[in-house]
């Protein structure tokens, strides 16, 4: 009987790595593949903890080779630049603060690969993820959190929805992180200690303003100001603040001051006590559904405003191209370009992105 094949998305770490073990047991014919998304020939600095390195590619072949499957580098940069970068430059010229590893999920890993799986003829693509996916016996597809809540990714998957789905797999994804390393080390891959990955591949030396200077945005000294346009000293340029930052500021007060907004056009930061940095409602661009359209012009959910945030109980009230959600209880810096994630329970129903936080009730 011909085995059903599946690509392997191989980062070169742990979990990618028993992903593609675990679909060799199942009876696949699995392929290794990794996304080259970067030159990093001029990077001198170590790159241990973050992702997509060179050492991880080599990591990722090591694993193939241990395993006895094919193994491919994909040269994506191009898409990478076009799709991921760019968007992170022009939302941080913007005054936003954006995330480039939901970009980078939805455009690289799970659209660029499953085209190359059909390249390849594989059925769909695998990857190392801690997120669920339930398969209804109409065909639907679910997504749900993982049991491992300090590992859950289904933040940065909300845009995926159920006919990507059906051509995804997450083998680790109902596992804990001590099981995936437990199965690495009996089963002899050399990535079983591997550390974690956490940083942005792109910003090689540990500084957002630097790269993004490197890609064209001065650094424009402006005014800080306070929420009645009164000035409060001098900031040495947006690129280095972020909506509810504290630290770094500069600026003497007799009571503590918290970036509350930032207005890019102006080149303004506003500051403004910590109460001022609550918001109860948030509108959402761009939005999607993992069902291919939300529950109702009008539901009830949790919405989740950062990665690693526990979540808010939330009335949602949809339009065709936008989301106005009002928190239960207000929330802490709800930023313009970060996601907006909408859960039921542990169900991943959609999200979008932040486009303006509504100020707080109290």
């Amino acid at each position: 009987m011909t085995k059903r094949r599946i690509l392997a998305a191989m980062s070169g770490g742990v979990d990618s790595s028993v992903a593609a073990l675990l679909l060799q047991r199942e009876g696949w014919e699995v392929v290794g593949v990794s996304m080259d998304l970067y030159d990093y020939s001029a990077v001198t600095r170590d790159r241990e903890g973050t992702c997509c390195s060179l050492d991880d590619l080599y990591d990722a072949r090591r694993v193939c080779d241990t395993l006895g499957i094919p193994y491919y580098v994909l040269n994506l940069r191009d898409e990478f630049r076009r799709e991921v970068i760019d968007p992170f430059v022009r939302e941080y010229a913007a005054g936003r603060t954006p995330n480039p590893c939901i970009l980078c999920n939805e455009h690289l890993k799970f659209r660029a690969l499953l085209r190359k799986a059909d390249e390849l003829g594989a059925e769909g693509v695998a990857t190392g993820h801690y997120a669920v996916i339930r398969r209804e016996p109409d065909g639907r597809c679910r997504l749900f959190t993982s049991p491992d809540a300090g590992k859950d990714q289904s933040y940065f998957l909300y845009s995926l929805d159920s006919e990507r789905l059906r051509r995804i797999r997450f083998p680790v994804g109902g596992m804990v992180k001590e099981q995936v390393r437990r199965i690495a080390l009996e089963a002899g891959l050399p990535v079983y200690e591997k550390r974690e990955s956490q940083d942005l591949c792109f910003v090689t030396d540990d500084s957002y303003a630097r790269f993004l200077e490197s890609r064209g945005i001065r650094e424009d000294r402006g005014r800080f100001v306070d929420r009645d346009g009164n000035f409060l000293g001098n900031h040495k340029g947006v690129l280095h603040y972020t909506v509810g930052q504290r630290k770094g500021l500069g600026v003497a007060s007799r009571e503590a001051l918290y970036v509350v907004a930032i207005d890019a056009e102006k080149n303004e930061v506003v500051l403004g006590s910590d109460g001022e940095t609550f918001s109860d409602e948030a509108t959402v661009i761009s939005p999607s559904f993992v069902a291919g359209s939300p529950p109702g012009t009008e539901f009830r959910a949790s919405a989740r405003i950062r990665y690693h945030h526990a979540g808010v109980p939330c009335t949602v009230r949809a339009s065709a191209d936008r989301l106005r959600v009002r928190f239960d209880a207000a929330q802490r810096s709800v930023t313009p370009g970060q996601a907006l994630v909408l859960y039921d329970g542990d169900e991943v129903l959609g999200g979008g992105w932040i486009e303006c936080a509504g100020a707080s009730r109290s």
